[in-house]
């Protein structure tokens, strides 16, 4: 990637630990940085101008994976809500640079994916995404109208945080001693690394944001007797060969205590490209097969620590996710539908029908 242009990034210095304001050089500036609104449209020309620089005709996704950023604290209803406040040259709302690059994805037709751990998801972004929300003929009173040209094509927005080492495993682990019968009471986990992203993590107000997602991965699961805990440690000797050791207790049969410990290492910094490769596959490949945003994100729930949109409550269990993926996959393959046809006609029965689909799963 040494040969590659990097564009200048749109940043907010309050946004991310003040370890990373030293380094952050290659950055935009002047009047594309004098509002929201500028920022916005200096992101819109970037994307363009890479689409028509490297000639491409299919679907485009942007990937954040930047630095994590400190939780936004603006909140909006709805899309016309945000683009509103986004216009607005003398608003002062706490936007967050990832919410300008998600906004900007999807004015541009663009799926955008945020896998870093920041609240850059939201109701009113989620909508905005939503091709019924971006129709070509948006009524002149639509926020949406003052962004005019933008693009009508289907997008997704996909998140959040990338789930590839410590808590992928976690998650089948747990999913194992479910299974096993057991019912896991304690999940205390610790890593440590040192690499920039930790570093920038030795802020609290970035660290909230990682907390937030590392802490909330059983959520869907809602078990209020599940004492989970996870700490981070920033140390520089490590590097960037990531270190985890996990505890799990659990209580067996008479409720007798079952403990089992993991240990891993790994590099960090290159775990999450695979993930990346995956989530623009899979959006090229939903756009083309005219999946609906909220299969889409269900399909994708594998790829997030807290899969958060469509795919809000999915089952954490990484098998259970595999499971969304199959079944959205046999859907935009036209499996269901050729069984619902049957169905329809009376070729089949609804027994018949559940048998064609377990075997499908199989």
């Amino acid at each position: 990637m040494d040969g590659m242009d990097i564009m200048p990034g749109v940043w907010d210095p309050s946004f991310i630990g003040e370890s990373q304001h030293e380094t952050a050089l290659n950055v935009v500036s002047g009047e594309d940085n004098s509002s929201t609104r500028c920022r916005l449209e200096r992101i819109r020309r970037d994307i363009r101008m890479w689409k028509e620089k490297n000639n491409v005709d299919g679907h485009i996704t942007v990937i954040w994976s930047a630095s994590v950023e400190r939780p936004s604290e603006a909140e909006y209803k709805s899309a016309d809500e945000l683009l509103e406040a986004i216009y607005d040259d003398s608003n002062t709302d706490d936007i967050s640079p990832s919410i300008l690059y998600a906004a900007a994805s999807a004015l541009e037709g663009c799926s955008f994916v945020n896998g870093g751990s920041q609240n850059t998801l939201s109701a009113a972004m989620t909508s905005l995404f939503e091709q019924s929300y971006r129709q070509p003929d948006a009524p002149s009173t639509s926020a949406l109208s003052k962004f005019a040209p933008y693009s009508s094509c289907p997008a997704y927005c996909l998140g959040t945080d990338f789930k590839a080492g410590q808590t992928k495993f976690k998650t089948a682990a747990v999913e194992y001693l479910r299974a096993l019968g057991l019912s896991p009471r304690v999940i205390a986990s610790s890593n440590h690394l040192g690499n920039n992203d930790m570093l920038n993590l030795t802020q609290k107000k970035t660290l909230d944001a990682k907390m937030r997602v590392k802490s909330d991965i059983f959520g869907p699961w809602q078990e209020d007797d599940l004492d989970h805990k996870v700490s981070v440690m920033y140390t520089p000797y490590i590097g960037d060969e990531k270190r985890d050791y996990v505890e799990y207790t659990s209580f067996g049969f008479l409720s007798s205590p079952h403990t089992m410990v993991t240990y891993t290492r790994c590099m960090d910094s290159i775990l999450c490209v695979p993930l990346m490769v995956d989530a623009a596959i899979w959006c090229d490949y939903f756009v083309n097969h005219k999946v609906s945003p909220t299969d889409a994100a269900r399909a994708t729930a594998y790829l997030f620590k807290v899969p958060e949109g469509g795919a809000k409550g999915v089952d954490p269990g990484f098998f259970y996710q595999m499971k969304e993926l199959e079944k959205v996959m046999q859907k935009a393959s036209g499996e269901e539908d050729l069984i619902q046809k049957g169905l329809s006609k009376g070729i089949i029965s609804e027994e018949q029908a559940n048998a064609l689909r377990a075997l499908s799963t199989m």
